[in-house]
């Protein structure tokens, strides 16, 4: 079934958006479940906002019979959790489900499915919080390198460019926010990352900040940060870049959408970072913006991402096509 079929039969779906709950980036999900439910009432289509804040149990309960647009980021939100519920619940909703959700969430574990899959990413080892007082192998590293939490998203708790004298303090500003850090090897190069829409990749995204690196100010509040969609990275690179996004993501077993971020090593190499499998959908976010750069407005992106889960509610698929969703003339 084509988009536009299903489009008109999304009018008659009680739909559900589902944001707030209680992790790190709640501050985050606020913005992006309003947006979310602003541009599908502006579609036309029957919303109900589902705020998760106290009494959780019942208001899960209360999204049976609901197609849910999940607009969590997070813990229980992004990590399967959430997802797993549903299953259970019998309750259709957009993004990945609870395997896939779970392995992207957690970067040690989707960084071995990335090496055996042969997607390219760079070196890394994880240290869990017991293992501080011993050796945990950071030695077998190149540095500098990037030290993170395993399950955070938005950049929280990041610390990039650290020195071997750097290393205690950088995990123990990791450690506030989770058991388990990454650390790997940092990439010089350009930051980019890549939207997949369905199966097929969005135009190119260049972060530029001059913060030093897309942090959470960077990414949420500083309007200095420049976004640079379809950069010129050379000959072949724009595809060689898009073609390990989608790699990474399937890898993964996502679905419908996802960001895949990376760094361009030196002659053009992608080196794949992370997959978020619930990206941001704020006045900031890089998803809807390079959406926009391929002709697909916001709306329409929120209702193309709903119609996913609501031909999956039929035992049907969504034909979008073939190859990447092309910059928009």
């Amino acid at each position: 079934m084509s988009f536009e079929d299903l489009r008109g039969t999304l009018r008659g779906e009680p739909v559900a958006v589902v944001y707030g709950g209680h992790s790190n980036e709640r501050e985050v999900s606020l913005q992006t479940g309003e947006a979310i439910a602003s541009a599908l009432e502006g579609a036309g289509l029957g919303v109900r906002r589902v705020l998760l804040d106290g009494d959780a149990e019942n208001q899960i309960r209360s999204l049976a019979g609901s197609i849910c647009f999940i607009g969590m980021h997070g813990r229980f939100g992004e990590d399967g959790e959430l997802q797993g519920i549903l299953d259970g619940m019998g309750v259709h909703y957009t993004g990945s489900g609870p395997e896939a959700s779970k392995n992207a969430m957690e970067k040690g574990i989707s960084k071995k499915i990335f090496q055996e899959a042969g997607v390219p990413t760079p070196n890394y080892i994880v240290v869990d919080r017991n293992e501080l007082s011993g050796a945990f192998g950071a030695e077998s590293l190149r540095y500098p390198a990037v030290v993170k939490p395993a399950s955070c998203g938005s950049s929280i708790g990041v610390t990039v460019r650290v020195g071997p004298g750097e290393l205690d303090v950088a995990l123990a500003a990791a450690f506030e926010h989770d058991d388990r850090v990454l650390v790997e090897e940092y990439i010089e190069g350009p930051e980019l990352t890549v939207g997949v829409l369905g199966r097929r990749p969005l135009p190119v995204i260049e972060l530029r900040t001059p913060r030093g690196f897309y942090d959470y100010e960077a990414k949420y509040l500083d309007d200095g940060t420049e976004y640079i969609c379809d950069p010129e990275l050379g000959p072949g690179v724009t595809e060689r870049v898009q073609k390990a996004a989608v790699a990474a993501y399937e890898a993964l077993g996502c679905r419908d959408f996802g960001r895949v971020d990376m760094m361009l090593a030196e002659g053009g190499k992608p080196q794949v970072l992370e997959v978020n499998t619930i990206p941001g959908f704020t006045s900031h976010s890089l998803l809807p913006m390079a959406a926009r750069a391929a002709g697909i407005e916001f709306g329409e992106l929120c209702e193309r991402i709903l119609a996913y889960a609501a031909a999956r509610s039929r035992g049907e698929s969504v034909a979008d096509g073939a190859g990447a969703w092309r910059v928009a003339s």
